[in-house]
């Protein structure tokens, strides 16, 4: 018996000593012996990178593993792993694995992660997985790029967690560039899209599928089971462009943009769950264009946004559209898609611009209304009455209406009737997610069979529709309350998708030579700095980088004297710095600035709030640089006096501009000669909706004297603008604004005492950008 159980035991380590000889684990700590692995690398290998900071390594992984013996490059402890400086992985071959890398503190010269080497060298069959690429952007805003690039066919990204890119260009883009690139099956799954921050202005999608070149090209992209969180980088969060894609069971959580199927057709679009809230009017939905969709299943809690950024927008065309223009939506199906407390959330023939046909050219209109389409068995729920649950921008005649129900909080919506007033019966399961209690709706089951209808086989939770099918996403109510978030389902286990919370301490500081200087330099973001002393003079300029309160410790306002060198800010604002002032009283010397971004390497937004402050004595209150964005400026309870210049804001790149949110509340102009407020966008671009300016309840005095434009404040191209319950007396020229009527411009209760009219031109011509 002994000796049987030492041959067992003897075989069972031989077996096992066998199978760990087919992976040939190479642990390699510097970039020489990593080249040298990769060069001899064969089929079942794995190069381990030791753990800690690969500064400044271009990996170019090439190798020929196959299915059951890949070739692995991955991380000793995943994680461990840092490619730091400018690094980037380059992939070419076949049957290659990648797994457990960070990419931080830095930038790639190319793309972080490519399926791709050169044109000769392209990916097959190859994952990355389990990797982070965090903050890894470009110092300068403009320079495009894009960090992931799909290339070759059957490629993979999986569990991994990409975040932070400010700068030009799509996050994550899969190019279609000949045969070897279409009909690709590629998988971009579990992953956790983190927060995109706004760009201001175009080419800041986070998934980009093809372009327009390649719309007829057959993709059979899967993007699914991703979460997607604040991704605000424009008014796109994905962009379809090529055929067959598939988009399922993802997230959108409070993203300021819309999945949108751009130039592509026949996608599937199916149990999607797109959550918003009141805090945002920009979070979107689905956006439609093109033929074939299917938008079956998918579940929207307060969506907010309009038009392009609707919870669902299905677009108009342009008749014999150029290939990177909109073509008219045909044959699309959406049906079983539930829509609680959104804005409007069915709207028709968005973009119709026929009344800017003398502005435009012909290529430019868009009059073809969808036709051939079906909107079936969808659920709109309201906890408050919703005045234009649905909207019709043009002729809605091509759509069939079957069995759309609507619960407007018990109050009866009949325009166009397209929907069934039903009073339905829902159980809040959780913050957003309300489900329909079936026993208690009556006609709930009441489906309209459309031709093909069988293939949505299941709800969004994955309950079958075969036995028995409910109107709206949800079939069954007890699987629902099962469901929950869970965020680590999505990118890599072992990094932390929460925020880490911070204590704010607040450090009192006199007025002694250099010492807010110094406290500034030190505290750490987040913490206030209170101001003990009457007056401060400042010498030199103060660096912004990170979040920092200042303020007077009592009623009175601390004075701050700025004397630093001409042209030179008191607060220079950094990529990431987020000022805030309260109570103090700035004062300049006529040749200086207030607040100014870096000239150049304004890689990330920055943020500047004012309240209850007088700003005096600057050449420029705010001078914005070319390449820099900041996200908000709001100025509130605020003077601004005797400066020559106010807030030039005036990106002269065609499709970008300066800011996204801009607000002056409760704030007194006095004097200021020139540039009051002026606010640019260059070049049309109609589907970047931006920028944001609100100007209410100010007071303008004796401004604009030297105003070269005759413009008190100039809103070029602007799309959101509005000027309300303003006073202007005495400003000596001839227009106070001249706003866009056809945009979100307007204006109300304005009171105009010896200046100039508020000007509304419905068209205004502009340089088409693309």
């Amino acid at each position: 018996m002994k000796n049987i159980l030492q041959i067992i035991f003897t075989s069972l380590l031989l077996f096992s000593c066998s199978k760990n000889l087919q992976t040939n684990g190479n642990l390699v700590s510097d970039f020489t012996a990593l080249e040298k692995a990769i060069k001899s690398a064969v089929a079942g290998d794995e190069i381990i990178l030791k753990d800690g900071i690969w500064k400044d390594a271009p990996i170019k992984f090439y190798g020929k593993g196959t299915e059951e013996n890949p070739i692995t490059l991955r991380a000793e402890t995943p994680g461990k792993v840092f490619l730091e400086g400018q690094s980037f992985l380059h992939l070419g071959g076949e049957h290659l694995i990648v797994d457990g890398l960070y990419f931080k503190n830095g930038y790639s010269p190319e793309s972080v992660i490519r399926f791709k080497i050169n044109e000769d060298s392209v990916a097959f069959n190859t994952r990355v997985t389990n990797t982070v690429i965090k903050d890894f952007t470009k110092p300068n805003r403009s320079t495009n790029d894009r960090w992931i690039e799909f290339y070759g066919k059957n490629n993979k990204l999986d569990h991994s967690y990409i975040s932070g890119k400010s700068n030009d260009g799509e996050t994550l883009r899969v190019f279609f560039t000949g045969n070897q690139h279409i009909n690709t099956h590629h998988q971009i799954v579990d992953n956790y899209f983190g927060p995109r921050p706004r760009k201001g202005g175009p080419r800041a999608e986070t998934i980009r599928v093809g372009d327009s070149k390649t719309r007829v090209s057959p993709g059979y992209v899967n993007i699914s089971n991703n979460f997607f969180d604040a991704c605000n980088g424009e008014v796109e969060i994905i962009s379809d462009k090529t055929n067959f894609n598939s988009y399922t069971n993802n997230i959108f959580y409070k993203c300021e943009g819309s999945l949108v199927l751009r130039h592509g057709s026949y996608a599937t679009v199916n149990a999607n769950i797109f959550i918003g809230g009141d805090d945002s009017d920009f979070y979107g939905g689905i956006r439609a264009i093109n033929t074939g969709h299917w938008i079956t299943n998918n579940y929207f809690y307060k969506i907010k946004g309009e038009e392009f950024r609707s919870p669902l927008a299905i677009m108009n065309g342009i008749p014999m559209t150029p290939l990177n223009r909109y073509k008219q939506v045909t044959d699309i199906v959406v049906a079983h898609n539930t829509w609680v407390d959104c804005k409007s959330p069915i709207q028709i023939g968005v973009g119709q611009n026929i009344a800017s046909a003398d502005v435009l050219p012909k290529s430019e209109i868009r009059s073809a209304p969808p036709i051939r389409s079906v909107i079936a068995n969808n659920l709109i729920y309201n906890t408050k009455e919703d005045k234009t649950p649905f909207i019709n921008h043009d002729d809605m005649n091509g759509i069939l209406f079957k069995n759309n129900l609507i619960d407007n909080n018990s109050i009866t919506y009949s325009e166009f009737d397209v929907l069934q007033n039903k009073k339905v019966k829902m159980k809040q399961v959780n913050d957003w997610l309300f489900v329909p209690t079936e026993t208690e709706t009556e006609g709930l089951d009441a489906i309209f069979k459309g031709y093909d209808f069988n293939k949505i086989k299941e709800d969004i939770f994955g309950v079958t529709r075969s036995d028995k099918s409910n109107i709206g996403a949800i079939n069954d109510l007890a699987t629902a309350e099962k469901f929950k978030i869970d965020k680590n389902k999505y990118g890599p286990k072992w990094f932390s998708k929460e925020k880490e919370a911070t204590k704010t301490k607040t450090f009192k500081v006199s007025s002694k030579e250099g010492e807010l200087a110094k406290i500034i330099a030190q505290v750490n973001s987040g913490d206030v700095i209170e101001l003990l002393d009457e007056v401060y003079i400042l010498n030199y300029s103060f660096k912004i980088d990170k979040e920092i309160t200042i303020q007077s410790k009592g009623k009175n306002k601390a004075k701050l004297i700025y004397k630093g060198e001409e042209n030179t800010p008191t607060f220079q604002m950094y990529p990431k710095g987020n000022l805030h002032l309260d109570n103090l009283f700035l004062k300049g010397q006529n040749n200086q600035l207030a607040f100014a971004p870096l000239d150049k390497n304004m890689a990330s937004a920055y943020n500047l709030q004012v309240d209850n402050c007088v700003i005096d004595g600057f050449n420029f209150v705010l001078k914005a640089s070319e390449g820099s964005f900041a996200d908000v400026i709001h100025f509130n309870k605020s003077t601004i006096q005797n400066c020559e210049n106010g807030f030039v804001l005036a990106a002269d790149k065609k499709g970008d501009y300066n800011a996204e949110m801009v607000t002056f509340n409760q704030c007194e102009f006095k004097n200021v000669q020139s540039n009051v407020i002026h606010f640019y966008r260059g070049g049309y671009d109609e589907s970047t909706i931006g920028g944001n300016l609100i100007v209410e309840n100010n007071s303008f005095t004796a401004c604009g004297k030297k105003e070269k434009s005759d413009i008190l404040i100039k809103t070029t191209g602007i799309i959101n603008v509005h000027i309300n319950d303003n006073t202007f007396q005495n400003n000596p020229v001839n227009s106070m604004a001249v706003l866009w009527g056809i945009k979100n411009n307007h204006h109300k209760n304005n009171k105009l005492i010896n200046s100039g009219k508020i000007k509304v031109v419905e068209q205004q011509k502009q340089d088409i950008l693309y």
